[in-house]
């Protein structure tokens, strides 16, 4: 016997250090696109826009059509501004020599 209902989690980053989080029950079967829409987020965040949005249920990433069971978390991504390795290499260079690890040469026997 199938529940009537079923609970999800809906998670979204509008910015670095922010995380929105939103519990809501739905139909067993909702597709993830029909639980946003159910959802305040759409008025709340309107730089989610369903036709280029990427999520994912718990890291992976789905498609909006994809249906929904007990206890799933919906994630939303928003895009990147700057590129992770690109971002890695400006700190390494503005750290300069601060950050290395300075070695001494074992001297000849």
């Amino acid at each position: 016997m199938a529940p009537a209902e079923v609970r999800i989690e809906l998670a979204y980053s509008p910015a670095p250090r922010q995380v929105a989080l939103l519990s809501m029950t739905v139909a067993p079967g909702t597709s993830v696109l029909q639980a946003l829409r159910a959802s305040p987020w759409l008025s709340q965040f309107p730089e989610i826009d369903l036709q280029s949005v990427t999520v994912g249920v718990w890291g992976r990433r789905v498609p909006l059509s994809h249906g929904l069971r007990e206890g799933d978390r919906v994630e939303v991504y928003r895009g990147l501004k700057v590129d992770p390795k690109e971002a890695r290499r400006v700190r390494y260079r503005a750290q300069g020599d601060r950050g290395r690890v300075r070695r001494k040469k074992p001297e000849p026997v």
